[in-house]
């Protein structure tokens, strides 16, 4: 990254965003709290690791930063989590489709990872399909690191967004309205 003449190694900011929604997704904070994580996503070049923890009970390690690792920190709850999304270089999410399709509109790399504790888990079926079509990476939390490691963002697909014209011509149409 960018050295200065001192030798020492000043990078940017490249920020981590973890969301486990408002649930509780311990396993998934763990995950990204441990040190081979950690120590990946800054191999990697990220700087700050941000984590949006929910109901959870596990309190991750915060850091300052420095030498050699991330800058960690962690909140439960915000009314609106858009800017940390905006600002984020890479997320790492719960399945729920909400964050996942506000992540994919604003061309965010990510990576979900599924909640294997929920009944009637839907919401992997989500995110494997939209791993399978290269829009974003799927993991379990005992398989964080390796996809992290394993990742190239590069290789990730746009989402391309949905076009409502031809339901809301159908919709028009079989309520009697004219087609413009």
């Amino acid at each position: 990254m960018g050295g200065t003449d001192d030798g020492s190694d000043v990078r940017s900011v490249k920020m981590v965003f973890v969301t486990v929604g408002t649930t509780c997704f311990d396993a998934l904070v763990k995950a990204v709290d441990t040190q081979e994580v950690k120590e990946e996503l800054f191999k990697k070049g990220y700087t700050h690791l941000l984590i949006q923890m929910g109901r959870g009970s596990f309190i991750p390690t915060k850091s300052a930063g420095g030498l050699g690792c991330l800058a960690v920190d962690y909140f439960t709850f915000s009314s609106s989590i858009a800017d940390n999304l905006k600002s984020a270089s890479l997320v790492i999410s719960h399945a729920g489709s909400g964050s996942i399709f506000e992540t994919l509109r604003l061309g965010k790399p990510l990576i979900v990872v599924v909640n294997e504790d929920l009944m009637d888990n839907h919401q992997s079926e989500l995110a494997e399909e939209l791993a399978e079509r290269k829009h974003l990476y799927c993991a379990h939390p005992q398989a964080l690191y390796s996809t992290i490691a394993d990742m190239n963002v590069d290789a990730l697909l746009p989402y391309p967004p949905g076009d409502a014209k031809p339901v809301a011509k159908l919709i028009n149409r079989f309520l009697g309205f004219p087609d413009d």
